[in-house]
């Protein structure tokens, strides 16, 4: 078995890789080597982001890229991942702060 680091219905943080679930609509799993992640940086989804709340899954700017999230009109901050593309997957996790943390310790 894997060890996981932090877990929640939208991510794991493994030992190696980042998994987003719901990636692909409507199950598909997108796994990131954490070799592959350049730079984290927090959307706060208040004040002028408050519609991105409303992005349940995909994306409205060709930009940042949406995991199916059903739970996201209830949360206040997104994470935007740099992987060295365009297109930059967006991740709400239950608890924001600790993958940041976490991502930030395997860079």
């Amino acid at each position: 078995m894997i060890d996981t680091t932090y877990e929640d219905d939208q991510v794991a943080c493994e030992d190696a890789d980042l998994i987003i679930r719901r990636y692909y609509f409507p199950v598909g799993v997108k796994r990131i080597p954490y070799s592959s992640i350049h730079g984290v940086s927090r959307l706060e989804l208040t004040g002028v982001n408050a519609m991105r709340r409303w992005r349940i899954w995909g994306s409205g700017d060709f930009i940042h890229w949406w995991n199916l999230d059903p739970k996201r009109p209830h949360k206040s901050v997104a994470l935007v991942l740099d992987v060295g593309k365009r297109v930059r997957p967006t991740i709400t996790p239950d608890d924001p702060d600790t993958v940041e943390r976490i991502l930030n310790e395997h860079r």
